[in-house]
């Protein structure tokens, strides 16, 4: 245990708490634009593991990450404007939809993996070049901080960057009073003239950028290939977060680092070997997201027509 504390040990753990924070919050910061729009997305975790999967096939056979990364970005639109169709235009039940991409993209890529790999000599996996990280001059030579903050992808960099847009853009401008409004009540802003569903869309296909990106980061910069499942729960997570963080964008910040730190502890952990059973150390992250669901007791933000279809009347 005490090899945890050496500050080789800790510096890693750190880094790697801001590296794995990086598609956790990109995915949590566009869901909660979405919430904040009224829709309950439940599929950001189907959508996120259909962004990693076209990401890493699209990389593959163009023999290009940015033909990944962006071929990643527009799945995840895609697979949040079937969202919109359904909950939006249609009126269909939202946690029934989300639940359903959730199944639809767990089956559909583990059959498509499957498939795809038949074209390949004795099922060999291929793998990409991942993206390589992007030192800060000057500030990555700083001792500690350097290593921890300024020698990462440029993915974190942008993640991070995304809180503070995204506080301005739903505090600062009017089409973000729009978007908070049609969380709280959105005949309000019907009887303005303005369009409830576009904005709607708009907020949807913002979301479904974010969790595009965060599969594409997912398989192009943190590993180097596509496993199914390699989500690992990160869409689940995302929900949770923002609920802790109280539909805010700093708490939000707050939420996935704490998340983030505990998925760092427990790689390094094993890597030290300490002894403490791996199932443990494994479910670090989602022990803490119940414990989050059952301490949260300040006044809560969740908008007042989150998950509710507006029906014009």
């Amino acid at each position: 245990m005490t090899d945890l504390f050496q500050q080789a040990v800790l510096v890693s753990m750190f880094a790697a708490t801001i590296r794995i924070a990086a598609p956790l919050l990109l995915v949590s910061i566009g869901e909660l634009v979405v919430q904040r729009a009224g829709i309950w997305f439940l599929g950001v975790e189907g959508s996120m593991l259909m962004a990693a999967f076209v990401a890493y096939f699209s990389a593959v056979s163009s023999d290009s990450l940015y033909v990944g990364l962006l071929a990643g970005m527009a799945t995840g639109v895609v697979v949040h404007l079937s969202m919109a169709i359904a909950a939006v235009t249609l009126k269909i039940n939202q946690f029934v939809t989300g639940l359903g991409i959730n199944l639809l993209a767990s089956g559909l890529t583990l059959f498509l993996y499957r498939e795809n790999l038949r074209a390949y000599d004795s099922g060999h996996i291929p793998t990409v070049t991942p993206f390589e990280t992007v030192p800060i001059t000057g500030l990555s030579q700083l001792p500690i901080l350097g290593e921890i903050l300024f020698d990462q992808h440029l993915f974190t960099y942008f993640a991070f960057a995304m809180v503070g847009v995204v506080w301005a853009f739903l505090y600062r401008t009017r089409f973000g009073l729009e978007i908070r409004a049609l969380g709280e009540n959105p005949k309000a802003l019907d009887t303005k003239g303005l369009s409830v569903s576009r904005r709607q869309y708009s907020a949807l296909a913002f979301g479904g950028l974010m969790a595009g990106l965060a599969g594409s980061v997912l398989v192009l910069a943190l590993t180097d290939r596509f496993v199914p499942g390699m989500t690992g729960g990160r869409g689940w997570l995302a929900i949770v977060i923002i609920i802790a963080g109280n539909w805010k964008p700093l708490p939000v910040l707050a939420a996935v680092l704490v998340f983030a730190f505990l998925e760092a502890f427990q790689i390094q952990a094993q890597g030290v070997g300490v002894q403490i059973p791996y199932q443990l150390l494994l479910a670090l992250p989602y022990i803490g997201a119940i414990i989050v669901m059952m301490g949260v007791k300040v006044r809560s933000e969740q908008p007042a027509h989150l998950g509710v279809p507006y029906h014009r009347e």
